[in-house]
């Protein structure tokens, strides 16, 4: 069954969770209605590991990438106060395309939330498409950083 976007309307496989064209989140009408998000890690060997969501967040918040770089699914465990997010390859959240500044955005803890702030690049860094400078996230925020969408997921 295709799934139509409501924010676009454009026609989506069977399988997908967010729209190909925009990227928003797709509506189900069948079973729970309850999106579904297939999410990895990478190990050491560089191997792909499948892992749930829920245990991705059963320790703090997550970063999800939705769309770009062929890396749909990965996440990334916000584990410490600060994640730098970037093309420099000691980044926390390392995303390698020329549309990412290599200091491109920082994600850190304020009191009791998450602020993502962009670091001067030159692309500029959206939350639910709206360029920021500095955004407290909420859970289920978009974040577009280049040609990569990642999601957040609070705790």
């Amino acid at each position: 069954m295709a799934l139509h976007c409501t924010e676009c309307g454009f026609v989506n496989g069977e399988g997908a969770n967010y729209c190909q064209r925009c990227g928003a989140l797709l509506q189900r009408s069948e079973g729970t209605g309850e999106p579904v998000t297939a999410t990895y890690r990478i190990d050491d060997a560089g191997e792909l590991i499948p892992v749930e969501m829920e245990d991705v967040t059963a320790l703090g918040s997550a970063l999800v990438i939705r769309a770009g770089g062929g890396r749909e699914g990965e996440s990334f465990a916000v584990e410490s106060e600060r994640m730098r997010i970037g093309r420099r390859p000691d980044s926390e959240v390392f995303l390698d395309d020329v549309t990412v500044s290599r200091d491109h955005a920082l994600l850190i803890r304020r009191g009791e939330g998450f602020y993502l702030d962009d670091c001067g690049s030159l692309n500029g860094t959206y939350v639910n498409r709206s360029r920021i400078e500095s955004h407290q996230l909420q859970e289920g925020d978009e974040v577009q950083i280049g040609k990569y969408k990642l999601t957040f997921h609070a705790r």
